[in-house]
C-alpha cells in the first residue's frame, strides 16, 4: 500500500497524547491515503473511534512468535510515508521494517537516542519548545500542509462510582516518582476544597487503591479515566498521562510541576494553571519524591484551583 502512511509512537499515554494532533494534520493533509499507528496493546482505548485514524497496529513483542507477527503486519502495509514520533531505535526499526518510501524522525540531537536517527532517510531539527510543537513540526516537514492542534479522544465509558455533586479529579501517581506530589498533601487539599462545596476523588489503578486513605478512590481503566475526567469540575495533576488527557479535554485545573519542564511537557494549552517550585530540569527517573515538588503547598494549589475554575 504504497500511498498508506504509517505512525510510529508506541507510548506512553502522554506521549501519544502529545502525537495526536499531529497525526490528525497528516490525515487532515492527505485524506486520500490510509493513516496507520503503530502503538504498544495497553494504550489501544486512547485511539477508539478516533476518525483520522484508520488502523492500530498492536506492537507485540512478548516473544519472538509475537514480535515476527507485529513485522509480518508492518510489512504487508508497505507504506509510502513513515513518521517516528518516538525517537528510539526500537521505533525507528520499526518503522524501517515496515519498508516506506521515507522514514521521517527527529535530528540525532533530539532523538531519545541517537542511533534512531541512522535509519531515518530524513531527519528533523524541530526546536518546539513543546512536544505537541515538535510533532506538529514533524509533520510539516514529512508534507502535512494543514495543521490542526485538537488531540482527538474518544468519550470513554463511567466505571465506577463518582459524586453526584462537583469533584476535582487527581491522578497522584507518574512514571517516576520524583514527578509525584505528596500524598498526604492530596488530604490536606481535599479538607480545603470541601469548604468550597468540591470533592477531591483520586483516580488510581485499583492496584494501588490500597495505598490510599481518607480519600475518594475511582478506580478504572483507560476509558474510565477519561469519561471521569470529562464529568470533572476541574483537574489536579502531577506530569503524567492523565494530566494530558485533561489538557486535551480543555478542563481547567492545576498542574503541578517539579524537576520537569512545563514548557517542553506542561498542559498543551491555556485551560491549566502550572505551579513549579525552582527552575533547575532533570528527566532523571528517581525513586523518590523531588523537593521542589514537596515545596508546592496544598494552600497554593486550592487558590490556583479556585481561580482557574473561576475563570473557565
Amino acid at each position: 500500500m504504497a500511498d498508506s502512511i504509517l505512525i510510529v509512537r508506541l507510548g506512553a499515554m502522554g506521549d501519544i497524547i502529545h502525537a495526536l494532533p499531529a497525526a490528525a494534520s497528516v490525515k487532515l493533509s492527505f485524506p486520500e491515503r490510509k493513516l496507520f499507528w503503530l502503538a504498544a496493546r495497553k494504550w489501544l482505548p486512547l485511539f477508539e473511534g478516533n476518525p483520522y485514524i484508520d488502523s492500530v497496529i498492536p506492537f507485540e513483542r512478548k516473544s519472538v512468535a509475537d514480535l515476527s507477527a507485529t513485522w509480518k503486519r508492518l510489512r504487508a502495509i508497505h507504506p509510502g510515508l513513515a513518521i517516528d514520533f518516538q525517537g528510539l531505535t526500537q521505533s525507528a526499526i520499526a518503522g524501517r521494517v515496515a519498508g516506506p518510501d521515507e522514514l521521517v524522525g527527529l535530528d540525532k540531537s533530539l532523538a531519545r537516542e541517537r542511533a534512531a536517527a541512522f535509519f531515518y532517510t530524513k531527519t528533523v531539527k524541530a526546536m518546539g519548545p513543546h512536544r505537541v510543537e515538535r510533532c506538529l513540526q514533524l509533520a510539516a516537514a514529512a508534507g502535512a500542509t494543514k495543521q490542526t492542534e485538537e488531540a482527538w479522544l474518544p468519550e470513554g465509558r463511567a466505571e465506577g462510582p463518582l459524586p453526584d455533586s462537583p469533584f476535582v479529579l487527581a491522578n497522584p501517581f507518574a512514571g517516576w516518582m520524583s514527578k509525584q506530589w505528596p500524598i498526604n498533601y492530596y488530604e490536606r487539599l481535599a479538607q480545603l476544597l470541601e469548604k468550597d462545596g468540591l470533592t477531591l476523588v483520586l483516580n488510581v489503578p485499583e492496584l494501588r487503591a490500597a495505598e490510599i486513605k481518607n480519600l475518594h478512590v475511582h478506580s478504572s481503566s483507560i476509558s474510565g479515566l477519561i469519561h471521569a475526567t470529562r464529568q470533572a469540575a476541574a483537574v489536579v495533576g502531577v506530569d503524567s498521562g492523565p494530566l494530558h488527557i485533561a489538557a486535551a479535554l480543555k478542563k481547567p485545573g492545576v498542574a503541578i510541576y517539579g524537576p520537569t519542564d512545563p514548557a517542553q511537557t506542561g498542559p498543551f494549552g491555556n485551560t491549566m494553571t502550572v505551579l513549579r517550585a525552582g527552575t533547575s530540569t532533570t528527566y532523571k527517573r528517581e525513586h523518590e519524591i523531588h523537593p521542589s515538588m514537596k515545596a508546592i503547598h496544598p494552600e497554593q494549589v486550592a487558590e490556583a484551583l479556585r481561580a482557574s475554575i473561576f475563570i473557565s
